[in-house]
């Protein structure tokens, strides 16, 4: 059927070898999200011109509503599409459908034209600045429905720097009718951009123009729209000298601090750190650790909890003597909080104030607070001290941190939560480096043993790999003596997860073992498992075979090792009945074999299953 006697004329983009057009205008949602997301292909092979002429006035008037497709479109005009048009000349052609889109209903649409918007400014001249944005910006911000608005409030930092100064004027003018909208969503957005608006006036235009803006945005009626100038507050007081901060900022400061909103106390207790080194040391001295200290002792958890994250923090911009007289106490407070999300966020965050107090006030006023943490009935609490004992340890010293807290640690090895006792295993290889092999062997020696036994599979796992660890710290003829001898006698436990355990411990400690270890002492219990009755142990024999070849390769003795007490047990195992075995035991004779022959063996990931 020719293009003369077709009942509907076939749109130019047609002639390409795809079915674009059908694709755009199908019912189905999959294919017109492919033919979008093409749009990049199909305007290289239109070329630049017939994508500004045919393309980009095609798309707008083609789609649908469909926010999938309009979200799609929104993101692959931004992505570069500038070259597709011919170049930064003709950059602004493809504003006209980001303008609709930046209108709809649905935000993520808006969002991510707005976001496209703003990249495509970067390419426009200060004349298409003139000529095309502020146009766009203009309709945008007075448009009849409030999601012109909003998207709006996003344009404004893009295209300021590139303005004129009577446009500028004008665009100030604009957005601080924006900041006064009747719409509590469209103050609520430039609430959002107004920080990032600020960055790109001058000084005395940010004090003269923005500033009463922002004021009115803080005291607003709505406290989503308040708890949004927090950012803003943090970027307007890093343009402004002390002095300016607590003279312009010092009131909204405060009452941002005591706003009747919890959200608004949350937002300034998350943002605090931040808050506090833009204000300036006079700002914090004079007032925010009075605000902190009401933060910390906030009614809503919410707020207690962020402003326990920001302890750390903040306690490095003040005295050590603020910290003991008055953060501490708070501290003290919160580590018995009833909420447990609180104490947890302490729990995290704590450790950071032993390098500001020092040895003596750490094992003064911290250690009590840790050992009362490391007992709480909240898993998530201990979880949290443990992992960070590091930064407790380079400041009062592993022998002291090992008697106060040992006693604790070995409670929790025995945790009813396994994330706990995994915790505790993570932490054993650097406890034991800093407290010596005597220590180790007294104490806590039994009980990297019991984790082999521990029910929980990535405990052992957990557990295996620990022992690995302690014989890279403390050598392998330590490993010989302590260690190999209590994994070598579980392969004869009548429990198959005991034997199954002893192949894993085995598979993961042979990198760190010698030749000599490996025949005295390995080498007669894997063979021995060569038979056993549990195949998903059978095949676990051969992937062990197949690391404890790698690892002796290239050692004295390695290849005679090998051929005389690996590759046999392997021959066993390709005649096994399991497919699986059989499987495994040709992988790991390959690797075998090739070690015996003096080759290097193929570099291959040996992982563990029990199942």
């Amino acid at each position: 059927m020719t293009v003369a006697s077709s009942s509907e004329e076939l749109h130019p983009i047609a002639i390409l070898g795809i079915s674009v057009f059908d694709e755009l205008r199908s019912e189905d949602v999959t294919l017109r999200l492919n033919a979008i997301h093409r749009v990049s292909t199909i305007s290289l092979a239109l070329g630049p011109e017939r994508t500004r002429d045919e393309l980009l006035p095609f798309l707008q008037e083609s789609l649908d509503d469909d926010d999938e497709i309009l979200l799609a479109l929104a993101e692959e005009l931004g992505q570069g599409f500038v070259e597709y048009v011919g170049g930064e000349a003709y950059a602004h052609v493809i504003l006209t459908p980001l303008e609709h889109l930046a209108a709809m209903e649905e935000t993520l649409v808006r969002d991510k034209a707005a976001e496209s918007i703003t990249t495509i400014s970067k390419s426009l001249s200060e004349s298409q600045i003139e000529e095309f944005y502020l146009p766009l910006l203009k309709r945008l911000s007075t448009g009849e429905w409030f999601t012109s608005r909003t998207s709006a409030t996003a344009l404004y930092a893009a295209g300021y720097p590139k303005a004129s100064q009577a446009t500028r004027d004008e665009m100030r003018r604009m957005f601080s009718q924006l900041c006064t909208d009747d719409t509590p969503m469209v103050r609520r957005s430039a609430a959002k951009e107004l920080g990032g608006f600020s960055k790109t006036l001058s000084h005395d235009v940010l004090l003269s123009d923005l500033l009463p803006s922002f004021r009115k945005l803080a005291q607003d009626d709505q406290d989503s729209v308040r708890l949004l100038t927090v950012d803003a507050l943090i970027a307007i007081a890093e343009a402004l000298s002390d002095e300016e901060c607590k003279q312009y900022l010092g009131a909204t400061m405060k009452a941002l601090v005591g706003d009747k909103s919890w959200r608004v106390r949350y937002m300034v207790a998350d943002h605090f750190v931040n808050l506090a080194k833009a204000a300036g040391q006079d700002i914090v001295r004079e007032e925010l650790v009075v605000a902190f200290v009401s933060l910390l002792k906030d009614n809503e958890a919410e707020v207690r909890t962020a402003a326990a994250g920001q302890i750390p923090g903040f306690a490095e911009l003040v005295d050590r003597e603020v910290i003991l007289a008055r953060l501490m106490p708070c501290i003290r407070d919160l580590s018995t909080d009833q909420s447990q999300h609180v104490r947890a966020k302490l729990g995290t965050h704590i450790s950071g104030l032993a390098p500001l107090l020092g040895k003596e006030a750490t094992i003064e006023h911290l250690l009590p607070l840790f050992l009362q943490l490391l007992k709480d009935e909240f898993p998530d609490v201990r979880l949290n001290i443990i992992s960070k004992l590091e930064q407790v340890n380079a400041v009062i010293g592993i022998d002291l941190l090992s008697k106060a807290l040992l006693p604790a640690i070995v409670e929790l090895a025995e945790d009813k939560q396994w994330r706990v006792r995994q915790a505790i295993i993570e932490y054993i290889p650097l406890l034991a480096k800093q407290l010596g092999v005597q220590f180790f062997d007294d104490l806590l020696a039994n009980l990297c043993m019991t984790w082999l036994g521990d029910p929980v599979f990535s405990i052992r796992e957990a557990a295996t790999v620990n022992l690995r660890k302690l014989t890279e710290v403390f050598g392998v003829e330590w490993a010989k003596t302590t260690i190999i001898p209590k994994v070598l006698a579980m392969g004869s436990n009548q429990n198959y997860l005991f034997r199954m355990t002893t192949i894993f411990a085995i598979t993961t400690m042979a990198p760190a073992l010698d030749v000599d270890v490996v025949r005295s002492s390995v080498l007669q219990v894997v063979n021995n498992l060569v038979s056993d009755r549990i195949p998903n142990i059978r095949f676990n024999v051969a992937k062990a075979f197949e690391v404890l070849a790698t690892g002796v390769a290239g050692q004295p003795g390695g290849k005679e090792l090998v051929a005389e007490g690996i590759l046999p047990g392997l021959e066993k195992l390709r005649a096994d009945t399991d497919a699986d075995v059989r499987f495994f035991a040709e992988k790991a004779t390959a690797t075998a074999q090739a070690v015996a022959n003096g080759e290097q063996p193929p570099m291959t990931e040996v992982v563990m299953t029990d199942a």
